[in-house]
């Protein structure tokens, strides 16, 4: 079934109420901190209070006599005995040397690399023995200058004796004396220096796990909050453990949101699955919010410099732009591969510039590890361009749109100088619709009724475009992923006619248990209720990437679909059968298996219950059961696209800024679930104006503590915060996988933050203010102007 065909399906495109909704609504949820096991234990990290030091001596004496003890386990302890955390993707230097990739211990050896970094785990009865005797734990310290800005990690003291320099490594891409000719020849540059501010995930619910061993059967079950359970297991049992996989179960049961914080194979996971069996007790361990601030995986953090070289009539010629990435203490899971493959691949954007150069160099630093949030280089890549196309339509006095428009790729497919192939879009008809739905043609007249009030208005503009379902799992083996990017999907279809969908996709938050039973009751012409999605657990489910960079539609469900197709073809040789007819002449639609040119027909019911009850079948040739299994490999990244458009008022005496209007029309492709698509554009959109306006993680330059550890001092972003949003989509279908779909979970992150700051800054202009980093919180929007006036 081809993708225009799947998109004319009963269900496709209905706003399905979540089937989810009712068991979190009414605390019927069951995440990783409501599971209790017998006999279980708890488990308390001690934790380093220095970002950079010596551990020279861990005296337990006075926490081993705590009540309640059952054990302590330092470094000491598990030096030899495991290997350390692995990084999934393998980056190579200009010069052909692979990056430099130091050990990542599951509790610190020998020195602590940033405020957080795990040092002992205290295991006691109860979770209050276990924090009493954690602080009772007496280590030495050593303290050493700590390695903060990555701009002079080079000139500070080594964070790695592999990384004598702290540097990582320096990639690029692009042609570079390309890039440098078309410059030379260039009627304008415009410059620009920015910084894509750290920010700390902050997922409703912290990570937690239980540990557990089974000594009768030698087996370990981990539950987890986790976005990719396979994964979790794969690399904890190849690389640290060196543990038989099919010994080691993963769950995830319900999870409480991840953004990306919750891909990784996390020290805590590995530590609590091999102390289980050192103690052959079940072990918890649930984050507060404080160890969250310190130890999740941080995102962004880029501090960047961009030229755009243009002809007289702001045609781009060329880009060239370097980048400095602080990678944090350690290498995360895929931490390497969020400012290279994942950033500098889109930096051609929606525009058919000619020539892209881009140098990315990656820092290790005195603070968390930095791997990918919402959005995964692909927000970090949109803000850079987005910001430098608005700057050169103000430098050459053209209109933020009109910059874009003359630059708009506008055929298809196209191949952009970055290495990506974009197969479909419709770029101008997104801008178009957008400027419709924000009421761009009445904005002189809000900016006069704002000056009334002593405010003043801007409008910005951001087209994005993303790269989501990364793949295929061979040129991405090339460009040094250590993992396959394929999705695996099982049909499972009961006598009854009911089905179960297992799926190596995981949902925290998506809605999949829905997306998911449309898409089949769809294809088989079942009620959405009669179909049920199981996944998150290794032990039920085959073997599956999980769920990150918008894949799940468009792999995980075309994993699904492919499954689908084996279901039809043998159940439509079941049904020939029962209608003693060809199956070549049998037609399968809206749940009726029918015969061409006749009235025959049976329903899919009857052909499931003859599935599993083969009276009068014919072994010989079919086998009994209806239940099927795929694996879906994408041949191309999907490329979801849009344009959001914002209006700010900004008060110039407190720096205030409101969000005012915010419009955004993106490119999905096929639309499972409006409603849910909304949702997720929605929640985007926040988390995007969030770091716009008010998030900032912020470690002090000298000693490396965190200063935004808290809710106190990290600003969150509220509801009043925000206008009400204006939604809208258009549809050019994904060209290359069978639903026609793009993703949708990460386009709001992506295309808001730019917008934001254009449009601040668009307001800002008049009072000569030029340029400022994210946030724009009133105090750094009041020092702007204060030092404009100056």
């Amino acid at each position: 079934m081809g993708a225009s065909d799947f998109a004319k399906l009963p269900h496709i495109g209905e706003a399905v109420r979540r089937k989810e909704d009712y068991r979190f609504l009414t605390g019927a949820g069951q995440y990783t901190d409501d599971i209790t096991q017998a006999n279980q234990t708890y488990a308390v990290f001690v934790r380093s209070p220095h970002a950079h030091a010596t551990i020279k001596s861990i005296d337990l004496t006075r926490a081993r006599a705590m009540p309640g003890v059952v054990e302590i386990f330092t470094g000491k302890d598990i030096d030899g005995k495991m290997g350390g955390l692995p990084c999934g993707w393998l980056i190579t230097s200009t010069d052909g040397t692979p990056m430099k990739e130091p050990p990542h211990p599951i509790l610190a050896i020998g020195k602590a690399r940033y405020v957080g970094d795990q040092v002992a785990m205290v295991i006691a009865e109860t979770l209050e023995q276990a924090k009493n005797a954690a602080e009772a734990v007496d280590v030495d310290y050593d303290m050493h200058d700590a390695v903060v800005d990555m701009r002079t990690a080079a000139l500070g003291p080594a964070l790695h004796e592999a990384a004598p320099d702290n540097h990582c490594y320096k990639w690029a891409i692009g042609d570079k004396g390309a890039v440098d000719a078309a410059f030379v020849n260039a009627a304008h540059v415009t410059k620009l220096d920015l910084i894509n501010n750290r920010l700390v995930p902050n997922a409703m619910e912290p990570r937690a796990a239980i540990g557990m061993y089974n000594r009768a059967t030698e087996e370990y079950t981990l539950y987890v909050a986790n976005q990719n359970p396979h994964v979790e297991r794969l690399l904890m049992t190849a690389f640290v453990l060196g543990l038989p996989e099919h010994k080691v179960r993963v769950i995830a049961p319900d999870v409480g949101g991840g953004f990306g914080s919750k891909i990784f194979l996390y020290a805590e996971d590995v530590a609590l699955t091999w102390a289980a069996k050192q103690i052959n007790r079940s072990i918890k361990w649930t984050c507060e919010r404080s160890e969250s601030f310190l130890t999740d995986a941080h995102g962004r953090d880029h501090i960047s410099h961009a030229e755009m070289a243009m002809d007289k009539d702001g045609k781009f010629l060329a880009m060239r732009v370097h980048t400095h990435a602080n990678l944090g203490a350690y290498l995360s899971t895929f931490s390497t591969a969020v400012p290279t493959i994942l950033y500098a691949t889109l930096l051609a954007g929606q525009y058919k510039t000619p020539q892209v150069y881009v140098e990315v160099d990656a820092w290790f630093t005195n603070t968390a590890p930095v791997d990918a949030y919402r959005g995964a280089g692909r927000p970090e890549a949109t803000y850079l361009l987005e910001r430098l196309v608005s700057r050169c339509g103000w430098e050459l006095g053209i209109g933020q749109d009109e910059i874009r428009k003359r630059n708009f790729i506008d055929s298809w497919p196209y191949q952009t100088p970055v290495a990506l192939q974009y197969d479909v879009g419709d770029y101008l008809g997104c801008m178009n619709k957008a400027q419709e739905l924000a009421e761009v043609a009445g904005f002189e007249q809000r900016k006069a009724a704002s000056a009334a009030k002593g405010l003043l208005r801007g409008i910005g503009y951001s087209s994005y475009i993303e790269a989501c379902g990364i793949a295929p799992s061979n040129i991405a083996g090339a460009l040094g992923a250590r993992a396959g990017l394929f999705e695996c999907g099982e049909v499972r279809v009961h006598p009854t006619g009911s089905v179960t969908i297992f799926t190596g996709s995981h949902s925290h938050g998506q809605g999949h248990e829905t997306t998911f039973a449309q898409v089949v009751a769809a294809r088989l012409g079942l009620s959405v209720d009669a179909v049920d999605v199981v996944h998150g657990d290794t032990g039920r489910v085959p073997f599956g990437m999980g769920t990150y960079g918008s894949r799940s539609i468009s792999v995980g469900g075309a994993a699904i679909m492919k499954a689908l197709d084996k279901i039809e073809t043998k159940a439509k040789k079941i049904a020939a059968h029962l209608m003693e007819a060809s199956d070549a002449d049998v037609e399968f639609a809206n749940g009726e298996f029918t015969v061409k040119g006749t009235d025959k027909k049976v329903t899919f019911g009857q052909v499931a219950l003859t599935a599993y009850v083969p009276h009068n079948y014919p072994l010989d040739k079919l086998e009994p059961g209806l239940n099927e299994t795929a694996f879906y490999d994408p041949t191309n990244f999907t490329f979801p696209a849009g344009t959001y458009i914002c209006e700010v008022e900004v008060d110039p005496a407190t720096g205030f800024t409101r969000v005012d209007k915010f419009s955004a029309v993106d490119d999905f492709g096929t639309i499972i679930n409006p409603m849910i698509v909304e949702g997720q554009v929605h929640g985007g959109i926040v988390q995007g104006i969030g770091q716009a306006l008010l998030e900032n993680c912020v470690y002090d330059q000298e000693t490396g503590q965190l200063l935004t550890g808290s809710f106190m001092d990290y600003a969150m972003p509220r509801a009043d915060d925000f206008p009400e949003f204006k939604i809208g989509t258009i549809c050019t279908p994904c060209t290359h996988n069978p639903l026609g779909t793009k993703g949708c979970g990460e386009a709001g992150a992506i295309g808001s933050p730019p917008a934001v700051i254009n449009a601040v800054l668009d307001a800002l202009k008049p009072l000569g203010v030029t340029e400022f980093d994210m946030p724009a919180s009133p105090g750094r929007v009041w020092e702007a102007i204060q030092s404009a006036k100056a």
